[in-house]
């Protein structure tokens, strides 16, 4: 690309990517290296508003403050809804319910993590990148919310007027997206980013660009791409991620086509734990798992240490 084209790249990304992006009644809560959103017009008062997603367990206050400041100070949402269950986006949503006193919506296949019965498949540390190296370490659920959380409405959204959700599994099995056909605004969750997430430099410094779902938390690439490529056939005009700026126009249309056309090269890693055998569910949480070559490590030292121990011991006299 010459000096002409990358400035204007960048001009585009400048106009185009950002908080005012975003419609009026959509607010972001930059959570670190996460987002939550507040979407509701900010007279919307007690329970006319929704929260989308509760960032990381230590949000709880900065979603409250930043939920007090727009629908006043002692206003509530109508509803928490959850894009998925893992752990950077559900952190808060305890401690919001219990201040609140409001139900938590999710899909129905997201239930068990949110309900104490499964823990999500492990995260995959060998896709590569700085964030994916210590991804390990990440909690993968399951919490416990009891009757709190409910499935997902089939049609009217309470705190949502005029959205409706959308199946975006892959990142996990009941992941979902939220769409206003009215505006063309996307929530997306983590369906796609508009950071490269798996590395430590753009998760903080936040560079733009169109991406797949973090590598190291997506245990199903085929549904992934088929979740990409659906979002895609909207057309979208503003697009609220999870991770990373929101981003709007041609810049999000021709990323976001890219991505769809591209997405097992662009997206899905070339080797790791789930790339060729994706892990399985239902309603009652993780049922199989692909093995891991760090699967045998335990065993493999074991074995080593049980072989060192039996040459050390003095042999037996006939």
């Amino acid at each position: 690309m010459n000096t002409l084209a990358a400035l204007h790249s960048e001009s585009i990304v400048r106009v185009e990517s950002g908080d005012g992006v975003l419609p009026d009644d959509v607010r972001r809560i930059a959570l670190s290296i996460v987002n939550a959103y507040l979407v509701g017009p900010p007279n919307a008062g007690d329970r006319g508003w929704a929260l989308v997603d509760c960032g990381l367990a230590t949000s709880g206050n900065t979603i409250r403050q930043a939920a007090a400041k727009r629908f006043g100070e002692h206003a509530r949402p109508a509803a928490i809804y959850l894009t998925h269950g893992h752990f950077d986006h559900v952190g808060a949503v305890r401690s919001l319910v219990a201040r609140w006193d409001v139900p938590v919506y999710a899909h129905r296949l997201e239930l068990p993590y949110l309900t104490g019965k499964s823990a999500y498949p492990p995260p995959d540390p060998t896709v590569g990148g700085t964030m994916t190296a210590t991804s390990w370490a990440f909690p993968r659920g399951p919490i416990d919310l009891g009757d709190r959380a409910k499935p997902l409405p089939a049609t009217r959204l309470p705190g949502l007027p005029g959205w409706r959700w959308l199946p975006t599994p892959g990142h996990s099995p009941g992941h979902v997206s939220f769409y206003r056909d009215s505006d063309r605004t996307l929530i997306v969750g983590d369906a796609f980013v508009t950071t490269r997430q798996e590395s430590l430099y753009a998760a903080v410094v936040k560079p733009v660009e169109i991406h797949g779902p973090p590598a190291y938390f997506t245990p199903d690439w085929a549904s992934a791409r088929w979740s990409v490529q659906s979002l895609a056939t909207l057309n979208p005009r503003v697009a609220a991620t999870g991770h990373g700026l929101p981003v709007r126009g041609k810049f999000l249309r021709d990323g976001l086509s890219r991505l769809a056309k591209a997405f097992d090269r662009a997206a899905r890693p070339a080797r790791g734990r789930y790339v060729g055998h994706p892990a399985q569910a239902n309603e009652e949480g993780t049922t199989s798992i692909p093995p891991s070559w760090t699967d045998f490590i335990p065993p493999a030292l074991g074995l080593l240490l049980g072989l060192g121990v039996g040459l050390m011991l003095p042999g037996r006299k006939e």
